[in-house]
């Protein structure tokens, strides 16, 4: 059977996204019974760049994220990598699409398998997406691009600490060949030089593989330190987009300056941006 593919440099973009759920109890056939959680989503998420993706609890991001990891189909507006539009209801479409589009967890410690080891935790997409060659190079290939030893192989995710947890998922996802890595909070719980660390990965996975980052966070300063560009989403469409340093001195939307309000200061120096 052929595989689809997409160009190594192609971006993942949504367009007008329009999604909505239904009240719970609420009659299917009366509109004013739903919750509008996106309401015109334009987003692009390009290689060799991280991009910082902000917003207040309720502003739509886990929605954001299913839909654009074709977990959903939205309601309106479309969703494609390149000139190609994302067909959630093909099994080959979403196959090709999640060899180039790979999520990373919030809690990679309770998201990854326990009984699998890592070894089989990074083997399992390969399989899964039909990724040809071999594995086990491939797998260890994997390993080295995020700096853990080959001796973890054979740790379950109970035997790991939580920033070696986190580069099992990240290792996981670069293993498909994903050019764009969507992170949802992946620095959350961990302490400040874990996350550093885990930040300074990301940066590094940026600028020497080229991937592309859509880097989900509510943590302002762990932004600044990876992303170069941000926006802000706020009532379920982006608000503002710019330079993080420019977003955090000088915010334009209310959303932008009740967030950089709400948190305490913030170093400046980016590990991973180009300013």
């Amino acid at each position: 059977m052929s595989t689809l593919a997409y160009a190594p440099d192609a971006a993942l973009e949504a367009v007008g996204v329009h999604h909505r759920y239904r009240r719970a109890g609420a009659s299917p056939f009366r509109r004013s019974e739903h919750v509008h959680v996106l309401t015109g989503l334009d987003i692009t998420i390009g290689t060799g760049e991280a991009i910082g993706i902000v917003g207040r609890s309720g502003s739509g991001k886990s929605t954001m994220l299913r839909i654009l990891l074709g977990l959903e189909r939205a309601d309106a507006g479309t969703v494609r990598v390149g000139d190609a539009t994302l067909d959630v209801r093909s099994a080959r479409a979403l196959r090709a699409f999640r060899r180039h589009v790979q999520y990373i967890p919030q809690e990679p410690a309770t998201s990854l398998d326990p009984r699998m080891t890592v070894e089989q935790l990074v083997t399992d997409p390969l399989r899964r997406l039909g990724v040809p060659g071999d594995h086990r190079a491939i797998v260890q290939d994997a390993l080295n691009g995020v700096r853990l030893p080959s001796a973890l192989l054979r740790r379950r995710p109970a035997e790991l600490s939580g920033g070696q947890a986190q580069r099992v998922a990240i290792a996981r996802a670069l293993a498909t060949g994903a050019r764009i890595l969507l992170a949802d909070e992946p620095v959350s719980g961990l302490d400040r030089p874990l996350r550093d660390e885990v930040l300074q990965l990301f940066a590094q996975i940026v600028r020497e593989q080229g991937v592309g980052v859509g880097f989900v966070s509510h943590d302002l300063e762990a932004v600044s330190l990876l992303c170069g560009t941000s926006c802000v989403l706020a009532d379920g469409r982006i608000v503002e987009t710019g330079r993080t340093a420019e977003l955090l001195a000088h915010p334009r939307h209310e959303a932008t300056a009740a967030i950089v309000d709400a948190r305490p200061r913030l170093r400046t120096a980016p590990a991973g941006s180009d300013a």
